[in-house]
């Protein structure tokens, strides 16, 4: 008695350790403030004058908040980052200036001869403050004047202020060039005439990696997604229907959504996938059993779930040259990621306990009960506050 006793304590203790731990996850995503890479447009003119307009978290760069960190609340300067946050335009300007010196110092703009170009300060917009718990993007503006006879530009900055998305136009704004560049990796040389050209294999791994990204460790809504789908049932037969499912639909609308056929605000896809996390929490907890209609309604949410990831293509851009290589290594980043998620739930807990008499009382009941109270919030506070 004293042996089964001591079990059920275990259980217990070990279901309240899952349920705080998942707690402890939807909160911390609910405020979380990404560290994302900044994006770089260089065009070049005619007449040789250029100009970079970086859109960047301003207030991470102040703070000095690096790419070491997935979220800005993982620094030990996340005060400092939110006190930044609150500022008006005008005071948040203002604190930039402390800082403006170094930062133009770790930009490196070369012409193909690595002769260093020295852009001057055109300007810095600085948006209103807006939502608190969402980042908002900066532009800063620089420009100067090509030396005679330069015919390739690499950009490069320094490894602090985190990974690039570079993308270069010529004087009839054609596109010379388009790269995802980690922190501190230049760019390939871009040739004024012509494009250049990333070597494939480089842009296949490239595409990879900020598809995987995406969901690990920045996409929280896909990721508490795919654990409910684990959380339904860990038997691979149930599961690899539902992950199959919602890999055809979000690849259909990711495919449609960059090609510019399909296309509906953020505004409206986001408190929809939050619905979906609502959904397959709420599910999970009234059935035992795989019915016919969850895949097809996980694949109406997967089509909602490819929009927005064609929102976070669209916006890094795709190497017209091999635009449809560049697609399929990007979602097979997501596919990656998705797999990353189910494994890391298979070792947390489906290695040792799905066969267990309480695993579903135990884990599935209040996991997918935070699931789907972390997606309510979520809903509430896309279309609400």
């Amino acid at each position: 008695m004293k042996v089964s006793a001591t079990n059920a304590t275990r259980r217990r203790a070990f279901g309240w350790w899952l349920f705080a731990l998942v707690c402890q996850f939807g909160t911390a995503t609910a405020w979380a403030h990404e560290v994302r890479p900044a994006i770089v447009d260089l065009h070049v003119s005619s007449d040789g004058r250029y100009q970079l307009a970086i859109r960047l978290n301003l207030e991470a760069i102040i703070a000095d908040i690096g790419p070491e960190h997935g979220d800005t609340a993982e620094s030990v300067n996340a005060d400092r980052y939110d006190a930044l946050r609150a500022l008006p335009p005008t005071r948040l300007r203002g604190a930039f200036d402390g800082v403006q010196a170094r930062f133009l110092a770790d930009i490196e703009l070369r012409t193909g001869q690595q002769v260093r170009l020295r852009p001057g300060w055109v300007d810095l917009h600085v948006p209103p403050v807006g939502d608190p718990d969402l980042a908002r993007d900066s532009v800063v503006t620089l420009a100067g004047q090509l030396p005679p006879n330069t015919r390739a530009l690499v950009w490069q900055w320094a490894p602090r202020l985190g990974a690039s998305i570079v993308r270069v136009t010529g004087p009839a704004d054609e596109d010379l060039y388009r790269a995802y560049l980690a922190p501190g990796q230049a760019s390939q040389a871009v040739l004024r005439e012509g494009m250049a050209v990333q070597p494939l294999d480089e842009l296949i791994l490239d595409y990879m990696r900020i598809g995987f990204e995406h969901i690990v460790p920045k996409g929280l809504d896909h990721i508490l997604f795919v654990v409910g789908l684990f959380l339904f049932s860990v038997h691979w037969r149930p599961l690899l229907w539902q992950v199959t499912s919602f890999t055809l639909a979000h690849s259909v609308t990711l495919a449609l959504g960059v090609l510019g056929l399909v296309s509906i605000s953020p505004a409206v896809v986001e408190p929809l996938i939050a619905l979906s996390i609502i959904y397959v929490g709420v599910e999970n907890l009234a059935a035992r059993r795989l019915h016919v209609w969850r895949p097809m309604v996980i694949f109406g949410f997967g089509l909602l779930h490819g929009l927005g990831f064609a929102g976070v293509l669209e916006e890094v851009g795709l190497d017209r040259s091999h635009f449809v290589a560049g697609l399929l290594a990007f979602n097979l980043g997501i596919e990656l990621g998705q797999l990353a998620v189910i494994l890391g739930c298979f070792l947390l807990v489906g290695l040792w306990f799905r066969n267990k008499a309480w695993y579903r009382r135990r884990i599935v009941l209040p996991g997918s009960a935070v699931v789907a109270a972390v997606g309510g919030y979520w809903f509430i506070e896309r279309t609400l506050l």
